[in-house]
């Protein structure tokens, strides 16, 4: 048996070494960065057997396939169709306003700022959902939706409920769910769907051969579309956990925005993409925008992806960054910045900017937890203020730039969204949106703890190495 063993590993060994050196120069070729360039060819040549699954299910950073698929398919010529034709359409609502940081965001976002939207906060899941299933409701012609998680619990039921409701009136009725995300979804919760006729399918980042292991990539977008008029996006996913009802969380502290107007085509714009990716087919959508009634603010949807030839996510985050010349208000609930935004967070605090962050007090995903307390004494040392919320687990993605841009959306402050997410933020210019978040980010600061300089060191020795152990792994967080 061991003579047997040791023939098996003698021709084994070689061959997994023989792996680990190709898949060395593979990631010194394509690694994001030189430090992750050194740190995976140095474990993929020394031990090749734990590394090699590691770095072809974590290291890669590009979503292969998907691009492709765009170019390739009817995807292109759709855009050049319909999409050109409905930006000629959106020059009415143009936003003609002249300030260079207008022109950033809408570099990055491949979209103009419009006017004539009306754009709402929704700060709770009861208040979210029932503006959602409203809209349901209205709808004349067709929903989009697309959802990182659904749980089949009592809200994913009542979601369920609502979208067969809308699909037996006639409306027709798309749903994209993320894979990863809805793993635990049971299948007949899905069926039940499809026999009321919604036409239901998962983003499957692991679809076609040579995306087998990509299962570090999330749609983590939350959208819904009415008609191509109304539109919903920020940090709801549909479960009872959102409501409140967990009692490890408590309270579940969130923030999305319903928008009228034709800031909405962005949102159908990358609802569009990622159902060609998972169907290899388009919907007929209307393309025409519309004003909101009384609609006043100007606003734009800037999506984020690891298909970008550029690091959108970490360009947007920079930006929003520099662009601040008063104040700088975030709330993520997963802090684990790139080192150029951090690199940015502490030139703001030096400009005089006032730097606050919001974050969780307690855990949920414990990794990301212990990695964000690694970043206290850095952010201690410019002045910036970090505040624990006490109030429950807050979850919402906002940021508050002076008193004239504020954005709510998908994308948390973390290595994850900024590169290996499928992301979504709804940008808002003006000072009436941003005096709304500047009241809600005030009532989360008065539930929050301020967290007092000193409190990483004086945490325990065994403490201290979780969490720079935790750090090590940033780059996947």
């Amino acid at each position: 048996m061991l003579g047997y063993l040791g023939s098996v590993l003698a021709v084994l060994l070689p061959i997994l070494h023989a792996a680990g050196v190709l898949s060395a120069i593979h990631a010194v070729l394509h690694a994001r960065t030189p430090q992750g360039a050194i740190a995976w060819s140095m474990s993929l040549v020394t031990f090749p057997y734990v590394s090699l699954p590691l770095y072809w299910v974590l290291g890669r950073d590009k979503f292969n396939g998907y691009v492709q698929a765009l170019r390739a398919g009817n995807l292109s010529r759709y855009r050049h169709r319909e999409v050109a034709e409905f930006l000629r359409l959106l020059e009415p609502f143009r936003d003609t306003g002249d300030d260079e940081d207008q022109t950033t965001f809408e570099r990055l976002a491949r979209m103009p700022f419009t006017t004539h939207n009306r754009v709402d906060l929704l700060i709770d899941a009861e208040k979210a959902f029932a503006s959602i299933f409203e809209g349901m409701r209205a709808a004349r012609n067709y929903v989009l939706v697309l959802f990182y998680i659904i749980d089949d619990d009592e809200a994913g039921r009542q979601f369920k409920a609502r979208l067969i409701e809308t699909a037996r009136r006639g409306i027709r009725t798309y749903l994209l769910y993320d894979e990863v995300g809805c793993m635990k979804l049971p299948w007949g919760y899905i069926r039940e769907l499809e026999e009321a006729g919604v036409e239901v399918h998962a983003f499957q980042t692991t679809r076609g051969r040579d995306n087998l292991l990509q299962y570090n990539f999330r749609n983590h977008r939350k959208i819904v579309v009415v008609d191509g008029r109304i539109g919903y996006t920020g940090g709801f996913n549909v479960g009872d956990d959102y409501f409140g009802r967990n009692p490890f969380y408590g309270s579940w502290r969130d923030t999305h925005v319903r928008v009228e107007g034709p800031a909405v085509q962005g949102l159908q714009l990358a609802f569009c993409e990622d159902w060609y990716w998972a169907t290899g087919t388009l919907p007929e959508l209307e393309w025409s925008p519309g004003a909101a009634p009384g609609g006043s603010h100007s606003a734009v949807y800037l999506s984020i992806q690891p298909t970008d030839d550029l690091a959108v996510g970490v360009l947007f985050f920079v930006h929003c960054i520099n662009a601040a010349n008063e104040r700088l208000w975030i709330a993520s609930p997963y802090f684990i910045p790139d080192p150029s935004v951090m690199d940015a967070l502490h030139l703001a605090a030096l400009r005089g900017v006032d730097v606050r962050i919001i974050i969780p007090a307690r855990w949920d995903i414990l990794m990301c937890w212990l990695a964000a307390y690694s970043y206290l004494p850095e952010l201690e040392e410019t002045g910036i203020r970090v505040y624990r919320y006490e109030a429950g687990h807050p979850h919402q993605k906002v940021v508050l730039i002076d008193d004239r841009y504020a954005w709510v959306g998908s994308a948390n402050m973390d290595n994850r969204s900024m590169r290996l997410n499928f992301e979504g933020n709804l940008v808002v210019k003006g000072s009436r949106f941003a005096r709304d978040v500047e009241t809600m980010l005030i009532q989360d600061m008065e539930n929050s703890r301020l967290v007092l300089e000193g409190d990483y060191q004086r945490r325990s020795l065994p403490f201290k190495i979780a969490v720079q152990l935790a750090r090590l792994f940033t780059p996947i967080l």
